[in-house]
């Protein structure tokens, strides 16, 4: 098949479109081209995920079965943990997992391995997208090579090789996959062309750049300025509340500006999987150019930072009540990243009970979303939701730490009931609450 036939395929034609990882990236990114007459494809790991979705179920809070089994049972979307099947598809988009390692440096295991997995069943012809969030030269410098020695096929004429960042916010209700600008870079024109005609078919805009390294950077950058612009929010809060000043009415007062401002909120630290990550992947690559990311690196240190200063404010306003922190018991409210989710990834929750427990509190916790709480690569909590029937149990505890407003919560019972609330969200703003409550 020439490029212009391709080319026609993927633009109208009877195209199979197959994802590899189905987590809070992969699923949705599958399920857009499913809606859209496409056939797909997903390919996982894990057994469990590959079950629920072959009956037609999510794992997911945020996407209900129901978005998922009309294209079960209609044969446009079908879930595997069979990588031979992937001769079956013309465009492989890979979105797996890029965390940090236990150094805070990239690790970037989980895409080699399956780029090897690809490599091994390449064919001519057929177009590999990496959609994972990492640092510019990592799909020329890493993907690439793996998939030419793999195959015995090269890169940009008998297969062709894109980068397009996942720009995904799980539980944005005013975007959904589809309607978020689409950015495309790739090795060569025409495998940008390839990629472009064939995201068309879905995407409400495609942004095709010049290069698959500025596609990389461009994903790092945004997060990049939202670590940066959060971590300097953060550090104000600490300033502010030394200085008996509430940082969030300054906020809102600053916001009624209408040009120049942008508004940031401070909370416990950063949660999700990219804005707590992306940019130590662009100060790790800085490196190699013997550069210094010096402000990069001061917010990072302020954000990681601040669950450990929640920590400390809540010891000091339990001492300030006569109690010290070993020994007391906490309860913490909400341990998802952010409002409203199931997403525990990178949450600041977990280094806040870990820095109460390491103080000798005695830690619980309630979350609607999360019943019970799931092992990490760094922590096994093994901890449980407990009930939260009508706020009277939160009366057994010396304090409660919001760490994830929530809007399930009823804030007003939680300062009724508590004895004592450390809000790291500004969520019990407007209540009165005779002094119990400390802004952390």
């Amino acid at each position: 098949m020439n490029h212009n036939e391709l080319a026609r395929k993927l633009k109208e034609g009877p195209a199979v479109f197959g994802v590899i990882g189905l987590g809070y990236v992969g699923l949705p990114l599958a399920l857009e081209f499913a809606e859209a007459g496409i056939r797909v494809v997903g390919f996982d790991i894990d057994p469990v995920k590959v079950a629920f979705l072959r009956k037609g179920d999510s794992y997911i809070q945020q996407i209900p079965a129901g978005r998922i089994k009309p294209y079960v049972d209609g044969g446009l979307f079908e879930a595997t943990g069979d990588l031979d099947r992937l001769g079956e598809v013309d465009v492989i988009a890979i979105c797996v997992p890029t965390p940090l390692d236990g150094h805070r440096q990239p690790d970037l295991s989980f895409v080699e391995a399956t780029s090897r997995d690809v490599a091994s069943r390449l064919k001519k012809g057929q177009v590999v997208i990496l959609e994972s969030t990492t640092y510019p030269g990592t799909t020329r410098e890493v993907v690439l090579p793996i998939l030419e020695e793999g195959s015995g096929l090269k890169g940009g004429s008998d297969f062709f090789l894109a980068f397009s960042p996942e720009r995904e916010d799980p539980g944005n209700k005013d975007y959904r996959t589809r309607t978020i600008p689409k950015v495309i870079g790739a090795m060569t024109p025409a495998g940008l062309n390839l990629v472009k005609v064939f995201y068309d078919r879905v995407f409400e805009q495609t942004v095709p750049v010049s290069s698959l390294e500025v596609a990389e950077m461009t994903k790092i950058f945004e997060n990049t300025f939202r670590a940066v612009n959060i971590a300097l929010v953060n550090e104000l809060k600490m300033l502010a509340l030394r200085m008996g000043v509430n940082l969030h009415e300054v906020i809102d007062a600053a916001s009624t500006k209408p040009f120049g401002f942008m508004p940031f909120r401070p909370g416990p630290g950063l949660g999700g999987h990219c804005i707590p990550i992306d940019p130590f992947y662009l100060t790790w690559k800085a490196h190699e150019y013997e550069f210094s990311t010096r402000f990069i690196e001061l917010a990072g240190e302020i954000n990681t930072g601040m669950p450990r200063f929640v920590v400390e404010r809540t010891a000091e306003a339990l001492n300030r009540a006569g109690k010290p922190l070993r020994g007391s018991k906490i309860l913490i409210l909400g341990i998802s990243y952010k409002p409203d989710i199931d997403d525990m990834r990178e949450s600041p929750a977990v280094p806040v009970m870990e820095g109460l427990l390491e103080r000798g509190a005695k830690v619980d916790y309630h979350d609607p979303y999360i019943g019970k709480m799931p092992a990490t690569r760094q922590t096994d909590l093994r901890l449980e939701s407990i009930p939260l029937k009508d706020y009277a149990e939160l009366e057994a505890y010396d304090a409660v730490v919001i760490v994830t407003n929530h809007s399930d919560y009823d804030y007003r019972e939680v300062v009724r009931r508590a004895t004592l609330v450390v809000d790291t969200r500004n969520a019990t703003a407007g209540i009165p609450n005779g002094g119990s409550v400390w802004l952390a």
